[in-house]
């Protein structure tokens, strides 16, 4: 088992975990809980031998232990699974299964076809066939997961930490995923699970600890606790209803596109969104619905047809195009796509809003810290300073960033591509009651999410797309999972 106790952690004076504890036996599941900036990524770090703690103890198997690297951790059976996997996408899959362990003859010379072997025996034992000689970055982000649990269990991993390890896989991905860590846990292996998807967190674990502002919360067992009280332990209050009731009046056409096509990805999309409206779009992985984002947005050239706004042809070539028509698109990969890592948040926050700060091309900083300042109050954004930087943000606040920085373009069109992805339970809400606000003011809203309970509880209508093309629409009256994954499938609209 393992056993943390008394751990705390500062950065740069700023307290991040206080006086935290945390058990886990030997074959469980336990999940890792808390809002966004609870200290859970820390924790784990700290276990895992990332971070060094300032204060406590941590036993492995009954003894203290010290660890200055990822090595140290290691060697006690310790591995983390990252949020952002660690394949290296041109090596084939046994090489980096092997990576750091190459099994060799004399002189240095690779045993490759061992490893290969070995490699096809491991991945087959967790349900995964695929030739050993694949290129890893060819598959999908699922099948690259199970390969990251593979090389943890190369290495002889006892305790394995996942980092929101459903966050880009498909249904199918997930039943595969879950199936895989129930039957290595049947083996004695441990696992920490942290997620933020609350009907995962039921269905495969055992026991929670829930960590709030740095502290330690609670610990309970899974069939002895509730949805509402993990919410209320989390946040320190009573959440209520989780999606705001819908007010907005919904007005005329705001925004429409006509047969939309790029080739090879999806074609003949046609759609319009009114004032006032949310309107989901939903699909499995792989569907399209991103690539239609992005070319709405001038990330992608159509090959053909047309967007309309306010009934006149938009000429969008760009993204700087688009902003001209006061679209405004919260990416779902912040990291590449919808922050500069090492920019400031109030940098990060400008960017998209130079006009706005600026007299005469110089951004003035009272202009700047004005606006930044109003959004970082407005989401509750977690920070030391508007200086801090994006990449020491969690999540869940990278993620407020991103939507601070389109928010301050004042939007009248806004593309949100899986906008609560990473987000605490309490912050997924407050993000909620900004779209509603958002149509109320006749914000149009184009949302696209791979979680259907969101889709349901925050769209007027949906929208869903299968490999490439539009395959059906579900107004609110007719809203239901099943409906919504009737088309996802490729099921036919019934007129």
């Amino acid at each position: 088992m393992i056993e943390m106790t008394g751990i705390s952690k500062a950065f740069n004076g700023n307290a991040v975990l206080n006086d935290v504890r945390f058990h886990l036996k030997k074959g469980e599941i336990h999940a890792l809980m808390g809002e966004n900036g609870a200290g859970k990524s820390t924790l784990m770090k700290i276990l895992g031998g990332i971070y060094s703690k300032d204060a406590g103890e941590i036993k492995v198997d009954g003894q203290t232990v010290h660890f200055k690297s990822p090595k140290d951790a290691e060697k006690h059976g310790i591995v983390i699974i990252h949020q952002e996997l660690n394949i290296l996408p041109d090596l084939t899959v046994a090489e980096n299964l092997f990576l750091g362990k190459e099994k060799t003859y004399k002189f240095g010379i690779l045993k490759t076809r061992e490893m290969e072997q070995e490699a096809r025996e491991l991945l087959s034992k967790l349900g995964l066939e695929v030739h050993p000689k694949t290129r890893a970055g060819d598959l999908s982000v699922g099948k690259q997961q199970i390969i990251e649990i593979a090389k943890a269990i190369a290495s002889d991993a006892k305790y394995i930490i996942m980092d929101e390890p459903t966050a880009a896989l498909t249904d199918r991905e997930i039943h595969t995923l879950f199936k895989t860590i129930r039957e290595l846990k049947d083996k004695g292996i441990s696992f920490v699970y942290i997620s933020h998807r609350m009907e995962e967190i039921f269905s495969i674990c055992d026991r929670i600890t829930i960590l709030r502002d740095g502290r330690y919360v609670g610990e309970r067992n899974i069939p002895e606790t509730t949805l509402d009280e993990i919410v209320a332990m989390m946040v320190g209050r009573e959440l209520g209803e989780r999606f705001p009731e819908r007010k907005a009046k919904i007005g005329e056409v705001k925004f429409e596109v006509r047969n939309l096509t790029v080739k090879g990805l999806f074609e003949n999309i046609s759609f319009n969104v009114r004032k006032g409206e949310v309107v989901g779009m939903a699909g499995l992985m792989g569907a399209g619905r991103t690539e239609v984002a992005e070319t709405i947005f001038g990330y992608r050239k159509a090959d053909s047809g047309e967007i309309i706004i306010d009934g006149k042809k938009a000429a969008i070539k760009s993204p700087m195009d688009a902003m001209k028509y006061k679209i405004g698109y919260v990416t779902e990969d912040r990291k590449s796509k919808g922050l500069v890592l090492d920019f400031s948040i109030q940098e990060n926050v400008s960017l998209a809003n130079l006009k706005k700060v600026s007299v005469s091309g110089i951004v003035k900083k009272e202009k700047e810290s004005s606006l930044v300042n109003r959004y970082i109050r407005q989401l509750k954004i977690r920070t030391s300073s508007p200086k801090q930087s994006a990449k020491s943000l969690s999540g869940g606040n990278q993620q407020k960033v991103v939507l601070a920085k389109w928010l301050g373009t004042e939007p009248e069109v806004l593309i949100l591509d899986e906008p609560t992805r990473g987000v605490d339970i309490g912050a997924k809400k407050e993000i909620y009651q900004i779209i509603n606000d958002l149509a109320e003011s006749g914000v149009a809203i184009l949302m696209i999410s791979s979680e259907l309970p969101e889709i349901i509880g925050m769209a007027d209508r949906v929208l869903v797309m299968h490999e490439g093309k539009l395959t059906g629409e579900v107004t609110k009256e007719d809203m239901t999972q099943e409906r919504i994954m009737h088309f996802a499938t490729g099921g036919e609209q019934v007129v």
